[in-house]
């Protein structure tokens, strides 16, 4: 379920195996030195593979710890469930992660959003839904009946959530509605469809582009079906407890970051943070009552 990945300049790298959402951390013999702070760093499946993640996001971490004046290890998770889970039960201090699974670590953990992300200079993003070019279809979704559908894992903002909830507003049941299966990636979705094995799957602008841009894929091999309104990007998010003098300076770096800065730190067309509150993402909670996945909260 995770990789774990120990940077600490004076210690060899260290890694050690999750076995299943709630299993205890194998921590490296020495780890730090003694004295020394160390902050455990988590980040989700943002790309194909746990070692693509760790490339693409790592020195984002490794500029805050050196910011922060701190050491620190890093968490990749292979779900978006996860890295809720690595959050409520403290194997992560501080994560970047998706809006749905950041709601389920607030809900499961009390974990809080302190920043939102900035992809092109905007804190915000779609879902869409992709499909083979020589798709036929005029009126979305009626003309889509009875296709193959592939939709990401449950803990997926923008490859479940949102797709589900949006079909749930037209009176569709997506798993009766398709020939529906779902537990996949963004980038297996997009492959999956690329190389005809599924007629639809669901997937992220963001994850499009990068793809594109990469060269996995060709801009022909897909098009776009479906795409939803705004949704908030993905928030930066501290475990519950943690320390609120450290939540402030975290929040205070990550904001720091300009556009300049994010060239060198964080991943192509990422540009920065903006701060962030719960309440940020409300649409994101209220989409996972919609769908049963979550109970209303109770009135305060």
């Amino acid at each position: 379920m995770f990789e774990r990945f120990a940077r600490n300049p004076r210690e060899p790298l260290v890694r050690a195996a999750f076995r299943g959402l709630a299993a205890a951390l194998l921590l490296a013999a020495g780890g730090a030195p003694a004295g020394a702070e160390t902050l455990r760093f988590a980040v989700g499946p943002f790309q194909p593979t746990p070692g693509d993640t760790r490339k693409a996001y790592e020195p984002f971490f490794a500029y805050l710890a050196k910011t922060l004046g701190v050491d620190y290890e890093l968490v990749v998770t292979t779900d978006w469930a996860g890295i809720a889970t690595a959050l409520a039960t403290g194997q992560a201090d501080v994560a970047w992660m998706g809006p749905w699974g950041y709601v389920l670590a607030n809900r499961e953990g009390d974990a809080q959003a302190i920043a939102t992300v900035k992809y092109d200079g905007k804190p915000t993003y779609h879902a869409i839904v992709v499909g083979r070019p020589d798709l036929q279809i005029a009126n979305w979704p009626e003309d889509a009946r009875g296709l193959s559908i592939s939709f990401a894992d449950v803990g997926s903002t923008s490859g479940w959530l949102i797709p589900t909830w949006w079909f749930k507003t037209k009176g569709i049941d997506p798993r009766t509605f398709f020939k529906y299966r779902d537990g996949a990636s963004h980038p297996a979705n997009e492959i999956a469809v690329a190389n005809g094995q599924v007629d639809l799957a669901t997937d992220y602008d963001r994850n499009l582009k990068a793809m594109q841009e990469r060269g996995l894929l060709k801009p022909d091999q897909v098009r776009v079906i479906w795409t939803s309104e705004p949704l908030p990007n993905d928030p930066l998010v501290v475990r519950k407890g943690f320390d609120p003098s450290r939540v402030e300076a975290l929040r205070k770096a990550v904001v720091a970051i300009d556009e300049e800065e994010a060239k060198a730190v964080m991943p192509p067309h990422y540009t920065g943070w903006v701060p962030a509150a719960h309440a940020d993402y409300k649409l994101i909670e209220d989409a996972g009552v919609a769908v049963g996945k979550l109970k209303p909260r109770a009135p305060e």
